[in-house]
């Protein structure tokens, strides 16, 4: 399957009615912030619209649908202009349609992501592709993107409008959930018997709007504490810390730093560098590194470092 077989074919230059235009149900972009479009409606009053639209004929309703400049014709309709100039393209198939809006509206880092992922989820059925790579090749959005939106699809409908709230004051940020994802999809944390989805994702916006998490990638501070726990078998102790988390609002994810977890991780992590500098050095040729007095200094310096730490341990300092 060939993306360029997904393209559209161009008809002509001509201008239209701006009340025969209707948006494009499948534009992924979907939401557009009136404060945006301030320096656009400036622009557009006082030089008109330089670049046409371009628009396909519906058969079914005879409206012309835009597949690319539906902020120019909203301004357009609120400076009451008559007409504008619109390139016309063939009415396409609906995976026509989804992908060529994807190509045309190259994704923004201003965009919000959430209208965008459920396009790509029509897109997906309609295909019935799920590859990140093959779906990122359609729609020219990057396979990390594809990925987060696939993330933001695994909550249900109820979540997903908050995302797609008209109101940019009410509406939540798609960054909160994606960042989320690892937590409330961790193995371990879904086997908790206390834990519900949906009841640890109202308890976790509860406690960001209490601040209990100051920003989303504070999830990430979760995660690593729940890895921690759970890699020195203390997942009795997590699970009811993260219970206690998910209660109370003004708990910071510092309720979840298990002491003996960190010392342990931090002691794996000692012992994997020990491990490797003891290979590095047994490989050591003395000959061969005589002469570097630098290296020697160091290692000496190492040795008895670790001679003194062993020391007040306790341990005897065996030659």
């Amino acid at each position: 399957m060939k993306t360029n077989q997904f393209g559209v074919k161009a008809i002509g230059v001509k201008r239209l009615s701006t009340n025969k235009l209707r948006a494009n149900p499948h534009n992924p972009r979907m939401l557009f912030d009136r404060e945006d479009m301030t320096v656009l409606r400036e622009s557009i009053s006082k030089v008109g619209i330089l670049v046409p639209l371009t628009v396909y004929k519906e058969k079914h309703t005879g409206n012309y649908v835009i597949l690319d400049g539906q902020r120019r014709w909203m301004c357009a309709k609120e400076l009451a202009l008559a007409t504008i100039p619109v390139n016309e393209v063939a009415e396409p198939t609906l995976v026509q349609n989804i992908v060529t809006m994807f190509q045309i509206h190259k994704l923004r880092e201003d965009w919000e992501l959430m209208p965008t992922a459920l396009k790509l989820e029509l897109l997906m059925r309609e295909l019935d592709e799920t590859k990140e790579k093959r779906l990122a090749e359609l729609t020219g959005l990057d396979e990390a993107v594809v990925v987060r939106c696939k993330k933001l699809l695994s909550y249900d409908k109820r979540y997903q409008d908050m995302m797609l709230d008209a109101d940019p004051a009410k509406r939540k940020k798609a960054d909160f959930f994606i960042e989320l994802y690892v937590v409330r999809n961790d193995r371990e944390v879904r086997k908790f018997a206390w834990f519900q989805k949906n009841k640890f994702t109202d308890d976790m916006l509860k406690k960001f709007e209490a601040k209990g998490i100051k920003a989303v990638t504070d999830f990430r501070i979760v995660k690593q504490y729940i890895n921690n726990a759970v890699k020195v078998r203390k997942v009795a102790t997590i699970s009811k810390r993260l219970q206690e988390f998910a209660a109370q609002p003004s708990l910071t994810p510092d309720h979840l730093n298990i002491e003996s977890a960190r010392v342990a991780a931090e002691a794996k992590r000692v012992l994997k560098v020990a491990d490797n500098l003891y290979a590095q050095i047994d490989d050591i040729d003395i000959d061969e590194f005589y002469g570097e007095e630098a290296m020697w200094m160091r290692l000496d310096s190492l040795a008895q470092l670790i001679r003194e730490k062993l020391r007040a341990l306790g341990r005897r300092d065996e030659k």
